[in-house]
């Protein structure tokens, strides 16, 4: 018997965002509280926080509040999977059903471009979804603990992609 399927979050998006930030798919950490790079160890917060001007330990809603008042979206490319823990290898290839792409960007025309949020939510936005507008796409390294990079190095990487 597999895994159980887990269930992705529900997008963070704003009125007129202009970037939208894409995973793969909820750790076990941020499922469990239902909020999105909840593991304290992922840099996601933080490295936002400093290129956006707000505190990583902000309450959850105001982190949210934050990020889309400065035109960003957060989503997952997987609408649900199976997988054991939380890393993406883990995830049953077989398993994994895309969110609903096509409505997102026509509900938000004014995306203008796709920052991956490392290198499966790239492989499998590539793989599974169909009907991806012709924007600007770019991996950025993973912001999970999983993902080695120094932090200064990581983070240079997202204020050179998302930064003023």
């Amino acid at each position: 018997m597999g895994s159980s399927v887990l269930h992705g979050l529900p997008p963070i998006v704003g009125v007129r965002p202009h970037t939208l930030i894409l995973g793969n798919m909820p750790s076990v950490m941020s499922l469990a509280s239902q909020q999105y790079y909840g593991n304290p160890r992922n840099a996601f917060w933080r490295i936002a926080g400093e290129i956006f001007g707000f505190a990583a330990d902000a309450p959850y809603l105001e982190r949210c509040a934050a990020v889309t008042g400065h035109g960003i979206a957060v989503w997952d490319v997987l609408r649900s999977c199976r997988r054991e823990g939380s890393l993406d290898s883990a995830v049953e290839p077989n398993s994994m059903v895309p969110n609903d792409f096509e409505g997102f960007f026509a509900a938000h025309p004014s995306i203008a471009k796709v920052v991956f949020n490392g290198a499966a939510a790239e492989r499998n936005f590539s793989r599974l979804v169909a009907s991806a507008p012709n924007l600007p796409y770019r991996r950025l390294p993973s912001t999970s603990p999983a993902q080695t990079m120094p932090y200064l190095d990581k983070l240079a990487v997202w204020r050179e992609a998302l930064g003023p």
